[in-house]
């Protein structure tokens, strides 16, 4: 089979744009945009359970910690758990005063109305509108013609400047999406932004953003960035208007679209951190931003704690982060031919002594963003690293994770050059063993534990050895994990956690894998726990993972001493 001859099923979905003396390509990214987080509302709408209350809360944390002011936080008039999230920021006080959070709606009247009431009390606050004036969109989803697209567009900011007149305590800005902009003919949307921002009197003094989407993505980089120009040339009140753009990723063109934005005249980008989004994704911020980073431009957001960010992102979402992934997969620091090896070892011999980062096959220092470089000087070969997982997997149904196999592989590769011999499936268990589950017994260990439930969280009691010492620890928590970790009062978080069954019938055992990090310092460890009960495999994960921390010198004695005292 074939594919269909595309002359006689598709055309061009955009307009050809006339301008023979465009000035991006001549122009350079010189400082960051404006950058709006979509991770929280384009994103929720694009994963297969959105999040609930408490993954909203704490991915609204992780954005204000990286550095975005602006944050889309949802469409809460189509959504009552947007609705209650965004009452929540607002009457709890989460919002910081440098932050605009952002809500969605469609143009349309009630809609409108239930969005002002969802940020009745709000310090500052953006109001996002839209509609498509796309000819396809006008033809087959809203039946109306030039003149009806934009009449919905007039009629809806009319009443976003009506309804925010009720609410003057709010610093109000308003934003408006002419849908599909990418795929619209440039003089009819420079038409209905036009009647926009003259309804919402833009000026420098009452800037008014306008986001030109490529919703879909229908051309090459090159042909967005004359239609960004284009308006930015053209639009009318230019001095009053923010030009944002929201680039989807059908192309797999989405970062290089938004860059030749940016240089296009764009002032703002909005996207998600590493790319959710509707089908293929929105621009991934990261990637943009870091790539700024990597050509000496401050980027203003702060991704100096990577694995934090993957962690949060993946447990809130439920994707996980490729791991080839630019800049933040597990694997784009790791090479694994010899010749890349060789160059990078030799690299390193000169930066030592250099200011400027300028290493082979790293445009980047993984330590900036709190990376180490273990994976990058040790480098394992893929048939080492794949034959390790593989013959954990088929013989003790042991799936670990990428970053342990990357760990482990250097583990077993140091055994083997040491010994000189090839090593077998029982010998790399039991050294998986050794590295990661008995160091339960060496700083701390555990002698007993009681798990109960009081008023809805999980309490548990233990008796620990401390450096020969017993103590009496209590904690509680949303769940034994959260209880354990308070129980110990150590400066420590959950980086991440799995567990599995390792065998079946009557004799089955739990494999817990648990990575802690110590907080302020961007280390962790990895720590395992093999029981026929998975409550007492997570613990004795965390209690193995906590004496490694200890072995490595990342938590102290004295840390030790006074949690338990």
């Amino acid at each position: 089979m074939m594919l269909a001859d595309p002359s006689k099923k598709y055309r061009r979905m955009y307009q050809r744009v006339d301008l023979p003396d465009r000035q991006w390509p001549n122009n350079e990214i010189t400082k960051a945009p404006i950058w709006m987080s979509t991770d929280l509302r384009d994103g929720n709408q694009a994963i297969f359970e959105p999040m609930d209350m408490e993954q909203k809360f704490k991915m609204f944390q992780m954005l204000v910690k990286i550095g975005f002011k602006n944050i889309e936080i949802g469409f809460p008039s189509a959504s009552q758990i947007d609705f209650d999230f965004t009452r929540k920021l607002i009457e709890e006080n989460h919002i910081p005063d440098d932050v605009y959070i952002e809500v969605l709606v469609q143009a349309r009247d009630h809609l409108i109305q239930r969005t002002f009431e969802s940020l009745a009390g709000a310090k500052r606050a953006i109001v996002h509108i839209y509609n498509s004036n796309a000819p396809t969109f006008r033809q087959k989803v809203l039946n109306v013609d030039v003149a009806g697209a934009k009449q919905l567009a007039v009629n809806a900011a009319s009443k976003v400047k009506e309804y925010a007149a009720q609410y003057p305590e709010t610093e109000w800005v308003f934003q408006y999406s002419p849908e599909c902009f990418s795929a619209t003919e440039l003089e009819v949307a420079k038409d209905v932004c036009d009647a926009v921002t003259e309804i919402w009197e833009a000026s420098p003094s009452n800037k008014v953003i306008l986001n030109l989407p490529a919703t879909v993505e229908v051309s090459t980089p090159n042909v967005y960035a004359d239609q960004v120009e284009w308006m930015h040339r053209n639009i009318a009140r230019r001095d009053g208007v923010i030009i944002s753009v929201h680039c989807h990723n059908d192309r797999g063109c989405g970062i290089a679209a938004s860059e030749l934005a940016i240089m296009a005249g764009a002032d703002r980008v909005e996207g998600c951190v590493f790319g959710n989004g509707e089908r293929t994704g929105n621009v991934d911020v990261a990637a943009i931003a870091l790539n700024m980073y990597s050509q000496g431009v401050a980027p203003n957001l702060d991704f100096s704690n990577i694995n934090e960010i993957i962690a949060t992102v993946e447990e809130c979402t439920g994707l996980p982060v490729h791991p080839r992934h630019p800049y933040v997969g597990d694997l784009v620091f790791t090479a694994f031919s010899g010749s890349h090896q060789d160059a990078i070892k030799k690299g390193f011999e000169f930066q030592k002594n250099e200011e400027i980062w300028d290493m082979p096959y790293l445009p980047i220092d993984p330590k900036d963003l709190g990376r180490d470089y273990d994976a990058v000087i040790r480098v394992n070969s893929q048939s080492g690293k794949g034959g390790i997982a593989y013959l954990l997997e088929a013989n003790y149904n042991v799936v670990l994770p990428r970053r342990i196999q990357i760990e482990f592989s250097q583990t077993v590769q140091k055994r083997t050059d040491e010994e000189g011999t090839e090593i077998t499936a029982q010998e790399i268990w039991k050294l998986f063993k050794e590295t990661y589950v008995d160091t339960k017994d060496t700083h701390y260990s555990t002698k007993n534990y009681r798990l109960y439930d009081n008023n809805g969280k999980q309490v548990v009691e233990l008796e620990v050895e401390v450096n020969g010492e017993t103590q009496q620890l209590r904690g509680e928590g949303n769940g034994p994990i959260s209880a354990m970790l308070d129980a110990l009062q150590l400066p420590i978080d959950v980086l991440s956690y799995e567990e599995r069954g390792i065998s079946s019938g009557a004799n089955a055992k739990a494999l817990a894998l648990v990575e802690l990090q110590v907080k302020g310092t961007g280390k962790s460890a990895f720590g395992a726990g093999i029981h026929d009960n998975i409550v007492t495999s997570s613990i004795e994960a965390i209690i193995a993972c906590t004496n490694r921390l200890i072995d490595q010198g990342v938590l102290s004695t004295d840390q030790v001493i006074a949690a338990a005292v």
